[in-house]
């Protein structure tokens, strides 16, 4: 009998995973007939739980944005009856790239060990408009470009050519990534802006529009030889949001009003891959006419100081004698000046001081080198001039800067004595040693008994009983912090919406100054980190995909999803948006605001 029941029950839970094996099912979705160029979504439904995801082939299309992941389940209880449904959604947005017949091939999951496999869709690509209500995007490449402006494209061997990249834009952008670098052969580089600090941005008309442009990279390059050198495209890609105009008639006030520019319906975000153009310099060669013998290559505008501490000395004692090379052109790139010293004088190795600054205009700077010379024989010396060449391209000259003459008068030492000595440790320092014999110590110093000890002394125990009570201090205050760490998920989820307010009061202290780069920071922080404190969602997860996951599972209007996802946009975008950065600020403020409001009076 027991043989027979465990056959039995056997047999029938090999019907019900056959039956649910059966109910699980994997589909792709997507439009049929496409128009060239246009944005269309991929839709797999996964009626499971599945996992180790691989997405379909979409040779021909460009992918745009994917996999986007989301999961909704549901609940029925109908007659003391209870079904449960679950579906798992992956999305792409893609684009078509030419016309024909293309087929997007299957993907693959895999469901309690068993690997499934969806069905595979034909798209039939057309060059024409056939689609009456499909939404346009209105774009175009005059809307976002990168153009690469040089100073000069006529230059001398070593001068100075400052390269701007500039990013030129009427819609709001982000997600600036570099892509490919330009490379510079045959020229010295020296970067002109620091990627640490915030973009430089300005805005300029051009053909009755206006656009922002941002100061993406520049540079400073210094030909290294003649003829001309080519500079290859800089490229990089970005996250442009393109408006979508619908031509269908909107009868539906509900889906008019969902229309309205607070909830951004009308908008699409676009990856967009700018390419600057490549760029020529003729680089000439310098005059050999008139080249002085001590030109060593400074090509710029220079001026040239020296200095001497003192020209009356005895052996045995240090003068620091120092030359100043200042200006603008390639300082990094120039020998400095190396003066003929008295075969008598003991010279150190020169101490070479560089200040070199970076800025719009280029390259300048000073670079300072300075000798310490010891004189070792009296008499007198002199230490001829130095002379400085470079050639100024702006006059095509070559100019010519002399320190002057500096003699010196040197007497016999006093303290020369065997007993006495000097070394010199490094150029910078000389040190004098002295006499060996001490003197005595007449100052007054403190006697105490032998027998005086510190153990055991008051002294002692009041350490000991100190020690004492800052150790049972300090296990009291670990133990309560251990407490607040098990419940920081609820302490967490109460701050949530006074540390947002505390962020939304800071980004509004800011949108009264007009600061508009920490007024965008403060309402980024303030809407991510609501959503962190709010969900338990961790820092380091936080994403557009969980957020709308995580409020889809909470039962949250769509309407409040979007909005969410679009503020979150706006935070980034707003930066390089045209129009007036005042009034984008106080909307998306009162948008910040009215967020946080509605879902702490829908979610809880």
């Amino acid at each position: 009998m027991k043989k027979a029941a465990f056959i039995t029950l056997l047999i029938v839970g090999m019907i019900r995973l056959s039956a649910l094996s059966q109910s699980v099912s994997f589909e792709l979705s997507t439009k049929t007939q496409v128009e060239v160029g246009e944005q269309f979504q991929v839709v797999l439904t996964l009626s499971a739980e599945g996992s180790n995801f691989s997405g379909p082939d979409f040779k021909g299309f460009d992918v745009l944005t994917g996999p986007m992941m989301s999961t909704s389940s549901s609940i029925n209880i109908v007659n003391g009856r209870m079904d449960r449904s679950f579906n798992q959604t992956y999305t792409y947005i893609i684009m078509a790239q030419k016309a024909g017949e293309f087929t997007i091939g299957p993907a693959s999951v895999t469901v309690n060990g068993n690997r499934l496999t969806s069905n595979k869709v034909t798209v039939r690509v057309t060059a024409g408009s056939t689609n009456p209500g499909k939404a346009e995007v209105s774009g175009s490449n005059d809307d976002i470009f990168l153009k690469a402006v040089p100073d000069k494209r006529k230059v001398s061997l070593g001068e100075q050519v400052i390269i701007t990249y500039k990013l030129y834009t009427k819609v709001p952008i982000a997600n600036l990534t570099v892509t490919k670098i330009s490379s510079f052969p045959g020229f010295w580089m020296k970067n002109l802006l620091d990627t640490n600090k915030e973009i430089k941005q300005s805005r300029q008309v051009i053909n009755g529009s206006e656009y922002i442009v941002a100061d993406i990279r520049q540079v400073a390059l210094f030909p290294q030889k003649s003829g001309t050198l080519s500079i290859e495209p800089m490229e990089l890609s970005c996250t442009a949001q393109i408006r979508v105009q619908s031509q269908r008639n909107m009868r539906d006030p509900f889906e008019a009003f969902f229309n309205d520019p607070f909830f951004n319906r009308g908008i699409q975000n676009v990856e967009k891959k700018l390419t600057s153009e490549a760029i020529s310099i003729q680089v000439e060669p310098l005059p050999t006419a008139q080249r002085p013998a001590d030109f060593k290559g400074a090509v710029g505008q220079f001026g040239f100081q020296s200095s001497i501490d003192r020209d009356q000395v005895k052996t045995g004692d240090a003068i620091n004698l120092v030359y100043t090379i200042n200006g603008t052109g390639n300082l990094e790139l120039i020998d400095l000046p190396a003066p003929v010293f008295p075969s008598d004088f003991e010279v150190y190795e020169p101490k070479i001081t560089t200040d070199i600054k970076t800025n719009a205009g280029g390259i300048s700077g000073s670079r300072k080198v300075e000798y310490l010379i010891i004189p070792r024989v009296r008499g007198s010396f002199t230490i001829p001039p130095v002379h400085f060449v470079y050639f100024d391209p702006r006059t095509s000259t070559y100019n010519t800067l002399s320190s002057p003459e500096y003699p010196i008068h040197v007497e016999k030492g006093e303290g020369s004595s065997a007993s006495e000595g000097m070394t010199a440790s490094s150029q910078e320092r000389i040190t004098y040693l002295g006499s060996d014999i001490r003197h005595i110590n007449l100052k007054k110093t403190s006697l105490k008994n032998k027998n005086d000890f510190f153990f055991a002394s008051w002294l002692y125990f009041l350490i000991i009983l100190g020690g004492s009570l800052l150790f049972a201090l300090a296990l009291l205050r670990h133990r309560k912090l251990d407490h607040l760490r098990s419940n920081q998920s609820l302490m967490r989820l109460r701050q949530a919406t006074k540390v947002a307010r505390k962020k939304l009061a800071n980004a509004q202290a800011h949108l009264q100054k007009k600061d508009q780069d920490a007024f965008y920071l403060e309402m980024s922080q303030a809407l991510w980190g609501y959503l962190s404190d709010k969900f338990t969602i961790p820092r380091s997860e936080l994403s557009i995909e969980n957020v709308k996951a995580t409020l889809q599972q909470r039962k949250a209007p769509d309407e409040l999803i979007d909005a969410f996802v679009d503020a979150l946009n706006n935070c980034e975008f707003a930066r390089f948006s045209p129009g007036d950065a005042g009034q984008k600020m106080d909307d998306l403020y009162r948008q910040g605001i009215e967020l946080i409001t509605k879902t702490e009076g829908t979610i809880r």
